[in-house]
């Protein structure tokens, strides 16, 4: 008796845990069987058989094919059987189960008679059913599930943020930190700094998992145009350039603002005057109608670039992370487009022949050393036909030094086969502007007697720009008219 209520609980369990697995099992091994109709008709409680595992008796080759199922499902849950009884059940004679099994069976047909009471839907129709009972209510809009699931990804996100021991990144930086650029640990173990390595990305092997912080007392940004010229103090607290810029009117410190008179080195009475008089110095420039796209090399706050907007020229303004502190954080927090990168050891972040024009306003690169290697980077992101102006002391000033880089400049313009279009002094700031421009094919570059500065390899990809090290050649000007920068403009 014992052993018969041990097998009674085993069949309870298997019915509580495998009621939609056991079902398409039974009824695969009945259509084997051939026999499933007949035996569901003379039971008449077939669905609760089905869901059990067995069928009712039917003579004796029922009760032994049910005897060889009882034995398997046995087997099967063996791990929750004592060791002793599972040895007794081994050791039974086939008479003993015989009529172990005849009895099972009338308890299988007890258990089926109370269980079909509650008829237990299977497949498809269990999930009708649960589907059906979650929608005792009104219909749920879409708005109300797109809002349930946002609530669900945030709580999960929140769950994920709590999860980990966020710390703010070096303090020393402050919100000022640039993970690239403020990787000290392998800046101090450069073996040079010459080429401005100092300046240029060395990214961790592996990302941070840090804040950095936000400035105190940060206010949301000022909106655009007004940005243009003011932004709140705190969200940039940097005075230092105000003070050693203010003169050529950079950044002024007004109250709560910062303010940007629109100045800058080569144009201190304002950045749309110093604009016109590139244009008139040279008429075919035509600001938004033939340049509309530029790149100015050591933007200091991104002035240049700002009023362009005003001629319909959209400007990439960059400059590195120097003394000249924040100065690109300055240009962001404005509205205007820039980055932080520096003229060094590798190849702008750009593909060839993208710049209309190119503009160096006392952006201290010394474009004539190594060859012209920081020129000719130049000479690959600008387009055929584009121009480079370069407003800069060698180009009005007759020091010995200012000389001494012109004549070098000259004659590294020239084997670029770069044309000198016009030099030319703005009276009103007292400075002075050259403007080159780049050959549209490569007539030049067949004809020159020295090939200096050389011309790459073919296979030298001119759009390859990410962490490509700098190369003292020249990419053949794409004559195709398919091929983007081959037609002006």
């Amino acid at each position: 008796m014992r052993r018969l209520s041990l097998r009674i609980r085993l069949k309870k369990t298997r019915m509580r845990k495998t009621k939609s697995q056991e079902e398409p099992k039974t009824e695969t091994e009945n259509n084997e069987d051939g026999k499933t109709e007949d035996r569901d008709s003379n039971s008449g409680d077939g669905e609760s058989n089905s869901e059990v595992g067995e069928l009712p008796a039917h003579g004796d080759e029922t009760n032994k094919s049910e005897q060889t199922e009882s034995e398997e499902s046995s087997d099967e849950n063996k791990s929750e059987l004592d060791e002793g009884e599972k040895n007794s059940d081994s050791g039974d004679s086939a008479n003993e189960n015989n009529q172990e099994g005849a009895t099972e069976n009338n308890v299988d047909s007890q258990e089926s008679d109370q269980t079909s009471i509650e008829i237990l839907p299977a497949g498809a129709q269990s999930e009708l059913l649960n589907e059906t009972n979650t929608q005792n209510g009104a219909w749920s809009t879409q708005a109300v599930e797109s809002q349930n699931e946002k609530i669900s990804q945030q709580s999960s996100t929140s769950k994920d943020q709590y999860g980990h021991a966020w710390k703010f990144c070096n303090v020393t930086a402050g919100p000022d930190y640039v993970p690239c650029l403020d990787n000290w640990y392998v800046i101090r173990r450069l073996p040079s700094t010459k080429h401005y390595e100092h300046r240029e990305r060395h990214c961790p092997q592996e990302a941070p998992t840090c804040l950095v912080s936000v400035p105190e007392g940060y206010q949301r940004s000022i909106k655009w145009p007004k940005s243009k010229d003011k932004i709140w103090y705190h969200n940039v607290p940097h005075t230092k350039l105000a003070e050693v810029k203010g003169h050529q009117n950079w950044v002024k410190v007004t109250g709560e603002y910062l303010t940007f008179p629109g100045g800058g080195t080569q144009f201190k009475h304002g950045a749309l005057h110093y604009i016109d008089f590139i244009q008139d110095t040279h008429p075919d420039i035509a600001w938004g109608k033939r340049t509309r796209v530029i790149l100015d090399v050591g933007c200091g706050v991104a002035s240049f670039g700002g009023y362009l907007f005003e001629r319909d020229v959209l400007t990439m303004s960059f400059a590195p992370k120097d003394e000249h502190e924040a100065q690109v954080q300055f240009a962001l927090e404005r509205g205007i487009p820039a980055m932080l990168a520096v003229m060094g050891t590798k190849r702008l972040p750009f593909p060839s022949s993208v710049f209309d024009a190119v503009h160096c306003a006392r952006c201290r690169v010394p474009w004539h050393v190594e060859g012209g290697k920081l020129l000719l980077e130049l000479n690959r992101v600008l387009r055929p036909g584009g121009y480079f102006v370069w407003s800069a002391t060698p180009v009005y000033q007759k020091l010995p030094e200012d000389v001494g880089i012109w004549k070098a400049m000259s004659k590294l313009t020239k084997s670029m086969c770069w044309d000198l279009v016009v030099i030319q002094k703005d009276r009103l700031n007292g400075v002075g502007a050259a403007i080159y421009r780049k050959p549209t094919s490569n007539d030049c570059y067949n004809n020159r007697p020295q090939n200096q500065p050389p011309l790459c390899k073919e296979s030298d990809d001119p759009n390859a720009a990410w962490k490509v090290p700098l190369e003292a050649c020249m990419h053949k000007v794409p004559e195709n008219a398919s091929v983007r920068g081959s037609r002006w403009p």
